[in-house]
């Protein structure tokens, strides 16, 4: 049976939502992106990419994008295809050995690779986000990691000054995103989304399954539609979905 007071707020949220949806076609939101754009893309090899977004991305005309992420994924997989096609300029990751063509391309002088401890990554997304002017952290203290960067002692020890990292763009994608954008992430898919939708100019949601306000329960949102501005619906079929997940198994 359903819960009145949960219809009660969908309701009342319902007659308060005015103004221009935030839904859209993928190959619209795509087509906002502009060459040399910075992108921050949620997931982790692969697993919580938008799609959609990423396929749409990889077959557009757009070139030398700052492509910020966890990964490059594996050949042919997210954010991989944007490595294969040659759609990135410089890649700011924390790992890149599920991808070959990251190796091929670097050594050949077409990509430019950051790679940056996985921790720091996370943090220096957080600060980004949070209007902060850094991070202090000990990691990367004596190793190559250091050169050109200050260096901060707290207390008698020594950090590195890690800057925020931020981007013009982030695509992410939700498991269920209501209307308004309140997204809820299925199990670890949420990876650095919730982060990334802080500290980027644009976001951009990619929907699995897109709901009426209420849906998901506004306990259950975890990036709330405030930081959204475009929702795309996801055109993977249910069996896609499901091979997509199957895939990393």
């Amino acid at each position: 049976m359903a819960d009145p007071a949960r219809n009660d707020v969908a309701s009342v949220g319902a007659e308060r939502t005015t103004g221009k949806t935030k839904t859209t076609a993928v190959d619209t939101v795509v087509a906002m992106i502009p060459d040399g754009a910075r992108v921050m893309v949620g997931g982790f090899m692969g697993c919580g990419n938008p799609h959609s977004l990423i396929a749409a991305l990889a077959a557009s005309a757009v070139k030398d994008l700052t492509l910020i992420c966890n990964d490059a994924a594996s050949p042919g997989y997210g954010v991989g295809q944007l490595i294969e096609q040659k759609k990135v300029k410089k890649l700011v990751a924390t790992h890149v050995g599920l991808n070959p063509e990251v190796a091929r391309q670097l050594n050949a002088g077409e990509l430019e690779v950051e790679l940056v401890p996985q921790g720091t990554f996370a943090e220096c997304i957080r600060a980004g986000g949070a209007g902060l002017g850094g991070v202090l952290t000990p990691t990367g203290l004596g190793t190559l990691m250091a050169e050109g960067k200050p260096t901060v002692e707290v207390d008698g020890k020594s950090y590195l000054l890690e800057k925020p990292i931020r981007a013009e763009f982030a695509l992410i994608a939700g498991n269920r995103v209501d209307v308004l954008g309140n997204i809820w992430y299925k199990g670890t898919t949420r990876s650095f989304s919730p982060l990334m939708a802080l500290a980027a100019d644009t976001v951009i949601v990619e929907a699995d399954h897109l709901r009426e306000l209420g849906d998901p329960y506004p306990e259950d949102v975890v990036t709330p539609g405030v930081l959204v501005d475009y929702i795309v619906q996801s055109e993977l079929s249910e069996d896609d979905y499901e091979s997509k997940l199957g895939d990393l198994t």
